[in-house]
């Protein structure tokens, strides 16, 4: 059986080849530090974050398992979620809301209207939500994690999990109303 591209630079990444590290580096530090984006607002900070995921990546390759071709991104990409959920945590500012009181009420919204929204724009508004809403909203729609494995990954309540999800979509809906309104009102 012929090995692909992916099993060759795991096998170099295995023998701790330098240039195979610089290759990793080189094909993924973009899509990675936008995956560090999502959860961190400050970008020195989604830097620090990105170093510390291709530190964790150089230490623990020796218990990366290859499932075939993809799972070396899958791998490093959960490496790099997790190193940003850490670096959130450990940030003073972070705050989820776990008293239903202290949530702001917003009005529900219907699933808003992405048309002649680039996906850039509606990054940004989702980079735009409280810290809590941002991580747990990610977690949800990037990470595919259920409102259970949120509520143990941030250590909150499964129902803070839900409310916090539906406020940072109620939130981005009205993002979005508001960004279609101030466009189509340049139009006229």
């Amino acid at each position: 059986m012929k090995e692909n591209s992916e099993q060759i630079l795991i096998n170099r990444l295995l023998q701790k080849e330098e240039t195979a590290w610089k290759e990793l580096f080189e094909a993924y530090s973009g899509s990675l530090a936008y995956v560090c984006s999502r959860y961190i607002i400050d970008r020195n900070q989604v830097n620090d974050v990105l170093q510390n995921s291709f530190i964790r990546m150089f230490r623990s390759i020796e218990s990366f398992e290859y499932r075939g071709n993809g799972s070396l991104r899958a791998w490093i990409t959960r490496i790099t979620v997790n190193e940003s959920l850490k670096h959130i945590k450990q940030n003073a500012d972070f705050k989820i809301i776990t008293n239903e009181a202290d949530i702001p009420d917003t009005e529900t919204e219907d699933d808003p209207d992405l048309d002649e929204i680039s996906q850039q724009e509606i990054m940004e508004m989702i980079r735009t939500l409280p810290d809590g809403y941002r991580t747990v909203f990610n977690l949800f729609v990037f990470e595919e994690k259920s409102h259970k494995e949120i509520a143990e990954i941030l250590g909150i309540a499964e129902n803070s999990s839900a409310s916090q999800l539906h406020r940072a979509k109620s939130m981005l809906a009205r993002k979005i109303k508001e960004y279609k309104m101030s466009k189509t009102a340049q139009y006229e």
